[in-house]
């Protein structure tokens, strides 16, 4: 994972800084700031995450980051300019796009995006079948996430067909953005580890425009154990002791012996919505059933 700053403007280019209002522009966004969470909640819910320690901290850094530039604004001291377009590399269900979501509801909160949504889309929503069909759908998604994050998942699946291709017209609709929208607007591309690699290497001039790479590290067994319990607590169910020990052995068995995709939240996941599932088949035919026995998730619901 890493983290680098675009060069410092200098010599000529630089302007101090210096804003112009009206009284109705200064009102709305005094509204404006009125309305949005505060920086600090929104990294209260990124500390309520399970695990990812390394990227909770560049999160932290990029938070920073931010608000140190706009305070060097206010008193006409130089700025680093804030490109925070973003390669985010890892394993489906490893927290990908819980990061970017929160990224955005951190970005608005600091003035950063007007509205910090999140707009998820895949090679399906950006690339057509015909000649100015790709343009057309890309600056639709462009359009929609204005202002918040454009989240674009399996990315290097844009630049797997060759030059002749319609994803190749798509990444230049996205670079085009990239600068006209860089005011409000962050684009952030997603997937494999190795594929990102790849398809950065393959379009070099992608590289310089995406200054933050974050790698998302597959979950632990124990934070896997951790994401599971609190996944039956909000569903208000809860691990008998024999079912946790037979939990994690169905984790460490599928880590140990599965592909490298294994180790992530999506796994756990499943096992927890199957053995909610299987409950419910061992309890149906019950008349009398106790809070307790409604609630509780038994070794046999895993077996």
């Amino acid at each position: 994972m890493n983290f680098k700053l675009p060069s410092m403007i200098g010599g000529s280019n630089y302007q101090p800084y210096s804003i112009k209002t009206n009284h109705k522009s200064r009102q709305s966004t005094l509204k404006d700031e009125g309305n949005r969470l505060k920086p600090e909640l929104v990294l209260k819910e990124l500390n309520s995450l399970i695990g990812l320690s390394e990227v909770k901290k560049l999160v932290l850094e990029l938070s920073a980051f931010v608000q140190i530039q706009k305070r060097r604004e206010k008193v006409n001291l130089r700025t680093e300019p804030l490109v925070l377009h973003m390669i985010f590399k890892g394993n489906p269900g490893t927290g990908k796009t819980t990061i970017a979501r929160i990224m955005g509801k951190l970005f608005r909160s600091m003035g950063v995006l007007s509205q910090g949504h999140l707009v998820e889309v895949e090679r399906a929503d950006l690339v057509g079948e015909y000649i100015g069909h790709t343009a057309h759908k890309t600056r639709e998604q462009i359009k929609r996430a204005i202002g918040g994050i454009l989240f674009i998942d399996e990315a290097y699946s844009l630049a797997r067909g060759g030059e002749k291709d319609f994803g190749k017209e798509c990444i230049d609709v996205l670079v085009k953005a990239m600068e006209d929208h860089k005011e409000d607007l962050v684009l952030i591309l997603a997937g494999y580890k190795q594929e990102m690699e790849w398809f950065l290497r393959s379009n070099p001039g992608l590289y310089s425009r995406f200054p933050i790479h974050i790698t998302f590290p597959d979950y632990t067994v124990e934070e896997l154990l951790q994401i599971g319990e609190l996944m039956l607590k909000k569903r208000q169910y809860r691990l008998h002791s024999e079912a946790k020990l037979v939990l994690r052995r169905i984790l460490e068995s599928r880590i140990r012996n599965g592909n490298e995709n294994e180790g992530n939240a999506r796994l756990v996941r499943n096992l927890i919505e199957r053995a909610i599932r299987k409950q419910a088949v061992r309890l149906v035919k019950k008349t009398h059933l106790s809070r307790e026995e409604l609630m509780l998730i038994r070794k046999e619901d895993f077996e």
